[in-house]
């Protein structure tokens, strides 16, 4: 077999290495001794007056002057390279913009093997803060650039502690609930507190929309994302476009989305159009819109993991450069190795052991036009909190969901975020009410769970509950472990806990039963329009209902996408 270094340069290295001495001759031509091969014929051209006769050849030099230049070229490359990869990784640590939590979402808790699951708020702003946001959402004729915002779009993204499953719920942006004290860090406006829709809760900055949340589902909060039009027309653009199927005509004359039965691949503004569409899709009222961004972040999902998105350069570059310039974070994300960290941890979750749904709503009986917390939606609160998985390793229903949704016979009439507990601490040890109150908090009870020390110590612990209360009570002490000879009643109103000397450590009474039971999956998905992310062929459903109007005429969707035939499709 040949050596591959072969060639004059090789030859003269082995040469010295064998370290043969030749003659020494005089720089005479006639001295010179012809050697054999290519040697020999430039040899043969110098007598016949070729070349420069007098001098002789020195391919050694010759050699360690290329080998010289190409390790000079190769450094220069290497820093270069070096460069340039330092460089792209400040540009987009520089284009990143975070901010802090503050605490307000609560903590997660790691599972028996150490493993902690994620939680992520994000959020889909309508705030018109820049002149793109004004031209692509509108509205901006008469205030000019807005400084508020709202929180249009909220999904509360779970990803399981062994990242084996996940769980995306939204929550529609019409929801009824009580919005708690808040300050913005930037802008520093601040409220005390106010019932309201949810969504407004981002006029006081992201992390008010977190603790609103969190306060709302008990679910522990660790990150936000939010992502303004911009972002949505940036992201979709740099994974080169969506793939989204409508089953019907479709014009939302308020979104300006346009589009034909079938298949299509959207970008840019038309995907922002999609998203936005409340009066195209469903009954036209933002549940429909739930259900068709889930349509499209699933594809979005699909496209991601697809062979070649992260596999070219240039896309994940447009991707990475895209991304971190459309998004606001938390602290906790703030850096290309935490979001690559994030990105790694979504992408090792099977798209079909993706659920996407829906929080169960009711109509708001003080307003036909908001709707508030429905039934079914503590539960599927708590499978979030509980970390409990909504499919199985094969992607279909889990056998709880399957089962008949006994929990939601038996349900205390009260649930969990409505019962709020004082726990004194009866014992010398300090922190022992916080650390249980905490407890009761993660698992979903109200954040007025308050804290406080016992009147005198205690030997044993004790849970009073009040007239009425019994069923609240026995709530309580299934979350805790508590047995029903740690129940008693009292005179007074509400439930006070507390914690004896047979109690010292711990959120779990010492050999008490299951801190709480799993929630019945099949109750936390019903009504909750759950569907997994492996789901390529569903189409989005266009509403049947008059929701959208053409020149003053109320018609559907697909009577408005006959009546605009002049208009081109948004994928045109």
């Amino acid at each position: 077999m040949s050596d591959p270094w072969d060639g004059s340069g090789g030859q003269a290295a082995r040469s010295r290495t064998a370290q043969v001495p030749g003659p020494r001759m005089s720089h005479k031509s006639g001295d010179v001794p012809l050697p054999g091969g290519r040697a020999a014929s430039r040899a043969g051209s110098r007598s016949r007056g070729g070349g420069r006769s007098g001098h002789r050849s020195r391919p050694v030099r010759r050699g360690r002057r290329v080998l010289k230049i190409m390790a000079i070229c190769l450094s220069v490359l290497v820093l270069v390279t070096a460069g340039a990869g330092w460089w792209f990784y400040e540009h987009l640590n520089g284009n990143i913009h975070s901010l802090s939590l503050d605490g307000k979402g609560g903590t997660e808790k790691a599972d028996a093997f150490g493993r902690t699951p994620i939680n992520i708020l994000v959020m889909g702003s309508d705030g018109r803060t820049s002149k793109a946001d004004c031209k692509l959402g509108g509205g901006c004729s008469k205030t000019g650039v807005q400084t508020g915002s709202n929180a249009d779009v909220q999904m509360v993204v779970h990803i399981s502690a062994d990242r084996s499953n996940a769980t995306v719920m939204s929550i529609p942006r019409d929801t009824m609930t009580k919005v708690p004290a808040c300050k913005d860090s930037e802008s520093g406006q601040s409220t005390t507190g106010y019932y309201g829709q949810i969504n407004s809760a981002l006029q006081y900055g992201p992390a008010c929309q977190v603790a609103t949340v969190h306060q709302l589902t008990g679910i522990p909060i660790d990150h936000f994302v939010k992502l303004d039009f911009s972002g949505v027309v940036k992201m979709s653009d740099a994974v080169g476009g969506v793939s989204v199927c409508v089953n019907a005509d479709v014009y939302d004359t308020y979104s300006h989305l346009k589009l034909s039965r079938g298949t299509h691949t959207l970008k840019g503004v038309a995907a922002l159009e999609f998203v936005r569409s409340r009066h195209g899709f469903g009954d036209g009222s933002d549940l429909g819109r739930t259900i068709s961004q889930h349509i499209f972040l699933s594809a979005m999902i699909r496209k991601f993991k697809s062979a070649g998105t992260l596999t070219d350069p240039t896309a994940v570059y447009d991707l990475a450069n895209a991304a971190t310039k459309a998004l606001t974070v938390d602290d906790g994300l703030g850096s290309v190795k935490k979001l690559i960290s994030l990105a790694d941890d979504v992408n090792k979750v099977p798209s079909k052991r993706m659920t996407f749904t829906t929080m169960q709503t009711a109509p708001d009986p003080a307003n036909d036009d908001r709707v508030v917390v429905g039934s079914g939606a503590k539960t599927l609160f708590a499978t979030i909190a509980d970390d409990q998985s909504l499919t199985t390793g094969s992607g279909k229903k889990s056998a709880a969901a399957s089962a008949t949704a006994k929990a939601t016979a038996t349900a205390p009439a009260v649930p969990a975020s409505q019962i709020a507990v004082t726990v004194e601490n009866g014992t010398p040890i300090t922190g022992r009410a916080s650390a249980v109150a905490d407890a009761l908090t993660s698992k979903g009870f109200s954040t007025g769970t308050s804290t406080a020390n016992a009147p005198s110590p205690s030997a044993t612990t004790t849970l009073t509950y009040g007239s009425g209360q019994e069923a609240e009570g026995k709530t309580v002490a299934k979350a805790l472990g508590l047995s029903g000879s740690h129940l008693k009643q009292g005179s007074g109103t509400g439930l006070t806990l507390v914690i004896g000397s047979d109690w010292p450590s711990g959120s779990s009474f010492p050999g008490g039963a299951s801190t709480s039971a799993p929630a019945d999956a099949k109750a936390a998905v019903s009504n909750a329009h759950a569907q997994t992310a492996d789901q390529a062929k569903t189409c989005a459903k266009v509403s049947p209902y008059k929701t959208v109007a053409l020149n003053g005429v109320p018609m559907t969707p697909s009577q408005a996408y006959a009546a605009a035939k002049g208009k081109p499709d948004s994928d045109e």
